[in-house]
């Protein structure tokens, strides 16, 4: 990006992400605005360990400790895993499937941009009168007896968000149904792109309850409705089951991609095809289908009753199964193979065994018997743990060095980013690995102090203490972004060299129309069998023609922008203030007139000829 805000000037290039809908500069903006929440998630990650460093500190008060815990879980989860784990679904899989962009590339750029508002006004709570405090779940009892604004910023800003993220996931899903390349079947297809599918569906069905709790949180708040208050008739533990049928999916939405991303390293990285390639896509269809059946297992102690806990128990434990398919597969790949250690790979090796004791630990609270034990304790603290950051992070990490150079044209430090992997790994494992123990002795989730002489100091100074191990990481790997971002050593269209999908066979980064020609594809990794016949790059499954493209819009970035007012206005309408329905309406007309000009405007997108195509042979296209 620096290159081209050299050769274009700040103001165009500024104007050119603002009104793209080219999916890689999508990608791009993700990883920018969910890196950008991560440091956040990360700063308030901080401030907890901090606070729970020592017993009985008062470094914050025990409201603002509310405040920083629930913006830190709802940061973490909405604001940077899933923004991340969208950058490399836009970034990687159109090429993946041979593709010229997405099906809707104008319904990406808006999916962004209701994401980065929602966001945005989410955290404007900081600002204007006290974050949300009623945790990252905010179950109801809570939310609706808070007496700040912050649960109606928590419920409008995931109501914008969550509409980005429904429209991204049905995107990705009509893409991979309707625009793969000639060849392609649906069992060619890359585990990358087998998982954004799966995502996607999951994504489908998955955000809608979450809305309707929204709506129903929304009006319980602002106009004074009785859905979760059980004193008028309403029910409290409706908001839990909502919330959890969104929420576990949720944790499958995040770790499906992870998985994603390192069975193409270790394909990659093995230089081996990746073993029981049939068996990894019927498991990850397994994990998604059986992610809804399980949600009941976060309430256990609400008192479904034995029938209940025991069907959801026996879910939970099903889910294991394709799980521990995968992690064998995953074994074997490498069995045999010829590893190189990259950063990447370092990673991956990683993820296995700290991955699998978060699944262990998830087979232990899904015993409802002992979650009576373990419920609202450390225990579960370090269980989500080990399946988000030794899942979910790790691929984040892992997929930022592997597609960086695909991204940007550009590799990362290999030795900065060793430096990022070994502290981020021992920091992770330091933090997390001692709140096991922590929990099964007793110490409760969300609490902001303890008492001296209860067991607790030692371990809570030792997770303190690795916490600031992975600030550090992190800190080294902004380096390492910033180091390479200056320096700008180009490199070619297959940077580590085992490239075996369709995204290693183009330049990086890729021209604005992504191929030339479509490629044929011959069978499971169709870059590799090309580079195995002696080719130099992809078979062309057409003659050279006219591509069609569409042209950039600014309309999704005002869409958003109105729905982002209009949120304030909902917000002064449940304080009672004057300024609350003219700023709603305001914030309305905005988007709905952005909405009329948008289908009124007669955009056919534009042609590049196919003299042009040929005069940019080699050239690595125009942006």
């Amino acid at each position: 990006m620096s290159t081209l805000a050299q050769k274009k000037g700040f103001g165009a290039t500024l104007w050119d992400y603002l009104t793209t809908v080219d999916h890689k500069k999508i990608a791009i903006l993700y990883l920018i605005a969910g890196g950008f929440f991560f440091l956040v998630g990360g700063l308030e990650a901080m401030v907890i360990r901090i606070q729970l460093a020592i017993p009985n500190n008062d470094f914050v008060s025990a409201g603002f400790y509310n405040e920083v815990l629930t913006m830190h879980g709802t940061t973490m989860i909405f604001l940077a895993a899933m923004p991340l784990v969208f950058a490399f679904m836009n970034a990687v899989m159109p090429l993946q499937i041979g593709a010229r962009d997405v099906a809707f590339p104008f319904v990406n750029a808006l999916g962004f941009w209701l994401f980065f508002f929602g966001g945005v006004f989410l955290n404007m709570s900081w600002f204007l009168g006290g974050a949300p405090d009623a945790g990252w779940t905010s179950y109801a009892s809570l939310a609706l007896e808070s007496p700040t604004n912050g649960i109606d910023f928590y419920a409008l800003g995931l109501q914008i968000s969550g509409a980005g993220t429904l429209m991204g996931g049905i995107n990705f899903l009509v893409t991979i149904i309707n625009m793969r390349a000639p060849g392609m079947t649906y069992m060619r297809m890359p585990m990358f792109t087998w998982s954004t599918f799966v995502t996607s569906a999951l994504i489908l069905f998955a955000f809608p309850p979450l809305t309707v709790g929204l709506f129903l949180m929304i009006f319980d708040r602002m106009f004074g409705s009785n859905f979760f208050d059980a004193s008028a008739g309403g029910n409290t533990i409706i908001w839990e089951h909502l919330f959890w049928i969104f929420g576990h999916p949720e944790v499958y939405i995040l770790i499906l991609p992870a998985f994603g991303i390192f069975s193409e390293i270790f394909a990659i990285f093995s230089r081996k095809r990746l073993f029981g390639y049939s068996s990894m896509v019927f498991a990850t269809v397994l994990i998604g289908f059986l992610g809804f059946m399980v949600w009941a297992h976060h309430m256990f102690t609400t008192g479904l009753g034995p029938i209940a806990n025991a069907i959801f128990a026996v879910a939970t434990m099903a889910i294991g199964v394709p799980t521990g398919i995968k992690i064998f597969n995953w074994l074997f790949t490498m069995w045999g193979g010829s590893i190189t250690f990259t950063t990447p790979m370092l990673y991956a090796i990683a993820f296995i065994p700290s991955f699998v004791m978060g699944g262990v630990t998830g087979i232990m609270v899904a015993s409802a018997a002992a979650d009576y034990q373990f419920h609202d304790t450390y225990f579960v603290v370090a269980h989500f743990h080990y399946v988000i950051v030794g899942g979910v992070v790790f691929a984040i990490l892992a997929g930022t060095h592997l597609y960086w150079p695909k991204m940007f044209g550009t590799m990362l430090n290999e030795f900065l980013g060793k430096i990022t992997f070994w502290l981020f790994l021992i920091g992770f494992h330091l933090t997390f690995f001692i709140q096991h123990f922590l929990g099964v002795w007793g110490m409760p989730r969300r609490i902001f102090t303890f008492l001296p002489d209860q067991g607790f100091e030692t371990s809570n100074m030792v997770s303190t203490i690795g916490a600031f191990f992975m600030a550090v990481a992190v800190i080294v790997m902004l380096i390492n972004v910033i180091m390479t971002s200056i320096k700008n050593e180009r490199v070619g269209n297959d940077p580590w060299g085992d490239g075996r999908t369709l995204e290693w066979s183009i330049p990086s980064p890729p021209p604005f129309y992504n191929f030339k020609q479509l490629p044929l594809v011959r069978g499971l990794d169709a870059y590799w069998i090309e580079k195995m016949d002696g080719k130099k790059g992809m078979t062309p499954a057409e003659p050279l023609g006219d591509i069609h493209m569409p042209n950039s819009s600014f309309v999704p970035v005002v869409i958003s922008f109105g729905l982002f007012v209009a949120a304030f206005g909902a917000v002064g309408i449940g304080d009672k203030e004057a300024y609350g329905i003219p700023v709603l309406v305001i914030g309305f007309l905005i988007t709905f007139g952005s909405m009329f000009f948008r289908s009124v405007k007669d955009d056919h997108g534009f042609h590049i000829h196919k003299e042009d195509l040929m005069n940019d042979d080699d050239k690595g296209g125009k942006a």
